[in-house]
């Protein structure tokens, strides 16, 4: 006799301790249908209260979670071991700018929009975009930022109407059911969020079930069995799948600003973020200097337990994220890198906390410079031009963001013109992903489609055009009644249209307009 085999529960755990916060049954394929069936019935009542009741939700939300800020930040640290005040800063107060965006700008990007119509034939028509909802939107979020990613796109999908189902990172549920928590005490009905923990079986019951749209943020390959499986039904995609963010430091830097810049551009989330500084491109003249100033910083890092407030790097999320990142350390190491800090395990703390690493003398024959580290690694390079930089900063698969430094703006800003990257920083790193308005994605392997702002907006709805004619008993002259004089009369047609001298105009349109009294005419 056959048994069917219940999958293992899905466990958040604090990394930094080891402690199992709460096990969670692995959601079902058929419970997960069940929950997009759900969502689906629900989602043309929360599409027709309109959008200022949406966004009174949203602004009840954005009350809630600015009361219980603290507590949220508390279960988020304890469940990614990142610093209590990154937590804060990094996930509550991006979800609640979010929220603030919205209020303040998605009934203007989601209204009607005239399209004026520049043909002169077309004048006598009336058209504009109408955005819809998609229906039911499907999220697929990470741990790493396990409370603002699902917040960010979640809000801007139930915005323009929308239901959604998500399923979390099997290591961060807790953070995610505070944000369902936080939308029902606001007043949206259960069945429009609704969370299905569990691991890839259950994310792959997501992309099969009957969803509209998946918005889906994880590793490149995770992203490409999720692009594969979409494609078998059409089903559209977001795919935000990380990257290997470059920091160009050119000679008129400020050496003080760009080191501390570097530092914690690679060592927030213990370096466990998308937008993290993850090579570093120092020009020949301040290579040394840079390399000792961000040395001496590194080493005044305070490891240890995100809810310490000390605390200034936490651990990796487990034991695999901290294999990855010493695999990637000691290749660098045995292809001649130089470790100038860290570089170890610190087991004194716990089993997952790795030392903040700054590597030089690496080069891109090393996985360090090739492969996402995920990790609190600064490899440091030094090139001599800027051609050589642009060219090492897009040597990538990935292109995610990147950032140039320079006492220049102008120069800055040029620079940033020639680098292949969805978002490119002028002196500043990582922050870009705190700006609401502005959109979020990459190019190359780094993903397809945006979040955030306006763009992020558009993706959570179809575009349908409507067009209504204002002259409906007039037949068009474009319509059947074909034949050898109809046809000079359309080349007569052209002419008045596009012709560039105005007595081919007028003589083509004297042409035309005799269509308008042929015989045959249908």
């Amino acid at each position: 006799m056959s048994t069917v085999t219940q999958p293992a529960p899905v466990v958040s755990v604090d990394p930094a301790t080891g402690e199992v916060l709460r096990e969670f049954e692995c959601t079902a394929e058929a419970e997960v249908r069940a929950a997009v069936e759900r969502a689906r019935a629900a989602q043309p009542a929360w599409h027709e209260l309109g959008i200022s009741k949406r966004l009174q939700v949203l602004r009840r939300f954005q009350t809630l979670l600015h009361e219980q800020k603290s507590d949220v930040a508390r279960v988020i640290t304890r469940e990614s071991g990142k610093p209590y005040v990154e937590a804060l800063l990094t996930e509550v107060v991006v979800a609640l700018d979010a929220a603030q965006f919205l209020i303040a700008s998605a009934h203007s990007l989601l209204r009607d929009q005239r399209i004026g119509h520049a043909n002169l034939v077309m004048k006598a028509k009336r058209g504009w975009v109408v955005r819809e909802p998609y229906g039911v939107i499907g999220i697929i979020s990470p741990w790493n930022y396990p409370f603002n990613i699902p917040a960010t796109e979640g809000l801007v999908a139930l915005a323009a109407g929308n239901a959604v189902v998500i399923k979390p990172s099997e290591f961060t549920t807790l953070s995610v059911l505070e944000l369902q928590s936080l939308l029902r005490s606001a007043g949206l009905p259960e069945a429009l969020f609704q969370v299905v923990p569990g691991a890839g079986a259950t994310g792959a019951a997501l992309v099969d079930s009957k969803i509209d749209k998946l918005i889906f943020t994880g590793s490149v390959a995770s992203g490409k069995r999720v692009a594969q499986a979409a494609a078998a039904r059409l089903l559209p995609v977001v795919l935000e799948l990380g990257g290997k963010d470059p920091m160009v430091v050119l000679d008129d830097s400020d050496l003080e600003v760009a080191s501390s810049a570097a530092v914690w551009g690679a060592f927030v989330n213990a370096g466990q973020t998308c937008l993290s500084v993850e090579r570093c491109y120092v020009h020949q003249n301040l290579y040394e200097r840079f390399l000792a100033a961000v040395v001496e910083k590194t080493g005044k890092l305070r490891v240890g337990n995100g809810l310490d407030p000390q605390t200034e790097v936490g651990p990796l999320i487990h034991q695999r994220q901290l294999q990855i990142v010493e695999a990637q350390v000691e290749d660098a190491r045995a292809g001649g890198a130089r470790v100038l800090a860290g570089g170890a395990r610190l087991p004194q703390l716990g089993a997952n906390f790795y030392g903040p690493t700054v590597i030089a003398d690496v080069h891109h024959g090393m996985r360090l410079m090739r492969e996402e580290t995920f990790g609190p690694v600064l490899p440091v390079m030094a090139f001599g031009s800027e051609d050589e930089a642009v060219h090492l900063a897009n040597d990538s698969e990935f292109g995610l963001a990147a950032s140039v430094w320079t006492s220049d703006r102008k120069r800055g800003e040029a620079m940033a013109a020639r680098l292949q990257a969805g978002t490119v920083m002028v002196n500043d790193v990582v922050s870009c992903y705190g700006i609401s308005e502005a959109p979020h994605g990459g190019v190359k392997s780094s993903g397809l489609g945006r979040t955030h702002g306006r763009f992020g907006l558009e993706e959570m709805v179809r575009v349908k055009y409507m067009d209504s004619d204002l002259l409906p008993r007039m037949r068009k002259v474009w319509w059947y009644g074909y034949g050898p004089e109809f046809s000079r009369q359309m080349e007569g047609f052209v002419d008045f249209l596009f012709s560039r001298h105005w007595g081919a105009r007028i003589g083509g349109g004297l042409r035309a307009l005799k269509a308008y009294f042929r015989r045959g005419w249908l």
